[in-house]
Parts: C-alpha cells; structure tokens; sequence
C-alpha cells in the first residue's frame, strides 16, 4: 500500500493534485509520511523526551492529523536527494499546497514545513471524539 493509499479518503485527491501541481511548477516532491497510529505517534513524541533523539513533533497521540489519516509530511527531490534546507523552495512548495487545499505547517509558531493537513476547520478534538465514539467507516477512518 502507497502513503497516499492509507489517507483519509477526503485528503487522497488532494494529496495526488498537490503532487501534481509541484510536478507542473518543476518541483518533485516524495511523500514520507502519512497516516500515523497513535503508538507510532507516541514513539515520535518521546523522542527528544524519553528517548535519543532531536524533539521533531509536540504533538501527543490524538492530537496530531497524522493520527487520523489527515496530513502528509513532504519533501523536495533534487537530483535523486532529498533537500531540507531550502528556504525559497519551502515557500513555494507551501504555496502550492495550500492552493491544493492544505493547511501548511510552515505558517505555524512551532515551523513544521513538510507538513500538510486537511483545514476546513475540524479541530483534533472533534476528529479524537468521532474515533472514541466509533463513528468510522470500515477502514476505521473517522467519517467526516
């Protein structure tokens, strides 16, 4: 299965159309993450905390879109490498995934720039709620 294969059916089109239109614009960007369980998130968290490591998220399980199939982590190719440190290719890359539909984490306090997430205003807590509640599909992603 592909990262974009285990989205959130919602973010699936939008994650394709925002690879797409960084291919148009001559960017090719290489998905590394996506749907994130909430031990996996856990593992993330610790990290920097509890175990070796640079702190890389703030986000507790349940609190992060990862955790719902919402987000995608991205980032620029560059003769066959992945490049970090590019600030001008960060703001482009950026401004395309928000014309994709995309919230993106480099408008944050806490700069996330690989990171994507489907806005529309649902806010962790509901998307924590539905899963407590069992409301999902039989996928177990939370129906929107």
């Amino acid at each position: 299965m592909t990262i974009i294969e285990g989205l959130h059916p919602v973010i699936r089109p939008m994650a394709e159309n925002f690879i797409e239109l960084a291919k148009v614009a001559g960017i090719e960007l290489r998905i590394t993450a996506g749907m994130r369980t909430f031990a996996e998130q856990q593992k993330l968290y610790d990290q920097g905390r509890t175990t070796a490591g640079a702190i890389v998220t703030k986000a507790k399980p349940g609190t992060s879109y990862h955790n719902y199939g919402l987000a995608i982590d991205v980032v620029p190719i560059i003769n066959k490498k992945a490049v970090w440190d590019n600030e001008e290719l960060w703001k482009r890359i950026g401004s395309i995934g928000e014309i994709a539909g995309f919230e993106w984490g480099g408008r944050w306090k806490f700069v996330d720039k690989p990171h994507f997430q489907f806005p529309r205003g649902t806010k962790y807590t509901m998307l924590l709620q539905l899963k407590n509640e069992g409301k999902v599909d039989i996928n177990g992603f939370v129906i929107l």
